[in-house]
This record gives structure tokens, sequence and C-alpha cells, in this order.
């Protein structure tokens, strides 16, 4: 088993504040705000001028995986809180219109597939949900929670026991941060 020192360094951009504070992370931005825990044994965060430098003196395997994730989740932070990360999705409806009603942190959709009572979707806290004819637009700083949003949406609309050729209806992702799908 080898042993390497590994040294991560990620830029702050300028209108951004990073606050590190044991185990808790806190980045503020034009846009908002992002907190994370993260799990920091063996590791070893500093903020030096306008850069965050995670090291290890000595990391195996699973600990330079953690160290990777742990960058690309603190890139994540600092871009959301630039510039929200924004997720598109449609709404299909072949047989019958569908609606969506939001109440607080539940959407309701309505008359999908012509059923009578009305399909539930959960909404996290920090998502910001615009609805526009047939397209739904979820913001968030959080890229995790703009992301569940979406999914929480395409899995509410989930067509089983019939034939999809068919039934086409639904809500679907049609644009993700950055991809047109």
């Amino acid at each position: 088993m080898t042993r390497k020192k590994i040294l991560q360094e990620i830029e702050i951009p300028a209108g951004v504040e990073v606050k590190i504070k044991e185990k808790e992370i806190i980045v503020k931005g034009p846009e908002g705000e992002n907190s994370r825990e993260f799990d920091t044994r063996k590791l070893k965060i500093e903020q030096k001028n306008e850069k965050i430098s995670i090291e290890n003196s000595s990391a195996t395997r699973k600990e330079k995986r953690r160290i990777n994730t742990f960058t690309a989740h603190l890139k994540n932070m600092i871009l959301g809180v630039q510039k929200k990360f924004e997720y598109k999705l449609k709404i299909c409806s072949v047989h019958f219109p569908i609606t969506i009603e939001i109440k607080g942190n539940k959407a309701l959709i309505k008359n999908f597939l012509g059923e009578k009572t009305p399909r539930k979707c959960n909404i996290p806290q920090k998502a910001e949900i615009e609805i526009n004819k047939d397209i739904i637009t979820i913001k968030s700083t959080d890229k995790e929670i703009a992301g569940q949003a979406a999914a929480n949406f395409e899995i509410a609309t989930r067509v089983t026991n019939r034939d999809r050729r068919v039934f086409q209806d639904g809500i679907f992702i049609i644009n993700k941060v950055g991809k047109d799908i």
C-alpha cells in the first residue's frame, strides 16, 4: 500500500466568501448561501489568501477519493452561490391535460392520465419553482437540491402497468445544469 502526500487547491473567486468552522463550510455569494458539513478526519483544511487547500500527508486510495469528492462538492457550492443551478422540465400530456398546483412544499399534479386523485410531489426547502405553461424551471444554489426537486417531479409521474409506447404522458427533464437532454 503506497501512501503519498495529497494537496488539492480551490480558488475562491471575487465576490465569494468562505468560512471554515471545524466540520462545517459556509459559502456566501451574490446569489445566496450554501453550507455543508464534511467528514474532515485525517484531512487538513485551510484557507490561505484566495484559496482553500485540502491536504493529507499520507493518503490511502480511499482518502484520495474522499479528497476528490470533497473538492467537487466545494466547487459546486462556490458555483451555486455565483449562479444558481437550473433544471428545466417539460409537461407532456397526450391523453389528458395536466395541471400543476404548488401548495407550500408540495406540488399537486392534477388530471394525470385522467386520475381523480392528484399525485403529490415533495419540493425541497431551498428550491425555487416557476411554472410557465408546459415548462417547469427549478433553481437553487445547491446542485443536489435542484436535482432532487427535478427527480421528484419525474418520479411522481412515472407510468406503471401500461404500455409506454402508448401512454407517453409525464413530466420529463429536458435541460440539466448546462446540458440539453
